[in-house]
């Protein structure tokens, strides 16, 4: 088959790429490499450095294309609290682009990668897919926004769609930004290098977390899979663990003692968070393999950035 992948060098759409590429497929990846990283990809994928907006490099892009995978958005949530307007800009905007580029070519399906975060705080667990969403961030409303412009065009168009809602994925090769940092590579580094842990409301706040060879099985599912039109499918580990409890498995993973530190002030994120995966197992085939125990060891093993430093 021959795929699209927006925000191909990104964390996610890099793993998907390269896949896809080992499998035999044709992969063409597009990125502006506001974040993402080129040299993640295998030499098998085409990559195309751009914007989603633009109109003619996707008519180019899409070309004999038979499934788009759109990964291509702004991702940090306290950063959307700030910029708003690029969010609405790149996460809807450019989705509009991409399916109005997918109608002018004729390509027939669509992958959207959203994100569990649309859900905000709920208070029944784990979370369904009929669950009402409460997005808490333009982040997470953005990526609301997108599923329903996906779903609305698509019936319109006749293009077959599907939103995966990615919960927190993470892996080696995870992006360590200064600010706001993902809190599973926060932590390892962190616990590598002797240093403090920073635990916000006493570490009971929850979420389920992926690991991404996981999540990459969803989503090449997803692009063949019958009876998926329309759908918005979870995509997570099924198992919910609080923030103290894993700070404790990085400890024991790592083997080395850390200083945890308890912040009084509010986690800004919802309190809990756990994927009902059932549909994705009923529709995708989806059974997660990669306990949050083994995915530590394997970020340990072959992230460099996790090594512990040599004694002198």
């Amino acid at each position: 088959m021959n795929f699209l992948v927006t925000g191909a060098a990104g964390f996610l759409g890099s793993a998907l790429a390269n896949r896809l590429a080992r499998e035999g497929h044709q992969v063409r990846g597009l990125d502006d490499l506001s974040a993402g990283d080129p040299q993640r990809l295998v030499p098998d994928v085409l990559f195309s450095r751009g914007d989603v907006t633009d109109r003619p490099k996707l008519w180019t892009l899409l070309q004999d294309v038979d499934c788009v995978y759109h990964l291509a958005a702004r991702v940090s949530v306290p950063e959307s609290v700030l910029y708003p307007r690029e969010y609405t800009t790149v996460n809807v905007g450019g989705t509009v682009g991409v399916m109005e580029a997918m109608r002018d070519v004729g390509v027939k399906r669509v992958v959207l990668i959203s994100s569990g975060a649309v859900y905000g705080g709920q208070q029944v667990q784990p979370l369904v897919e009929s669950t009402p969403p409460d997005p808490r961030s333009p982040y997470a409303v953005s990526k609301l926004a997108a599923e329903y412009y996906v779903r609305t065009i698509g019936s319109l168009w006749g293009i077959e769609t599907v939103a995966l809602r990615v919960f927190n994925a993470y892996g080696p090769g995870q992006p360590l930004p200064a600010a706001h940092p993902p809190v599973i590579p926060h932590f390892l580094r962190q616990t590598v290098r002797n240093g403090t842990l920073v635990i916000h409301s006493r570490g009971t706040q929850t979420r389920d977390f992926v690991y991404v060879d996981d999540v990459v099985e969803a989503m090449v599912a997803a692009s063949t899979a019958p009876s998926v039109d329309r759908l918005v499918i979870n995509v997570g580990s099924g198992v919910e663990t609080g923030i103290a409890d894993l700070a404790q498995l990085v400890v024991e993973s790592v083997g080395r003692g850390a200083e945890w530190i308890y912040m009084d002030e509010q986690d800004p994120g919802p309190t809990r968070m756990a994927a009902d995966i059932h549909l994705a197992n009923e529709k995708l085939g989806y059974s997660p393999r990669i306990s949050l125990q083994d995915g530590l060891r394997r970020m340990l093993e072959r992230d460099p950035r996790f090594q512990i430093p040599q004694e002198a």
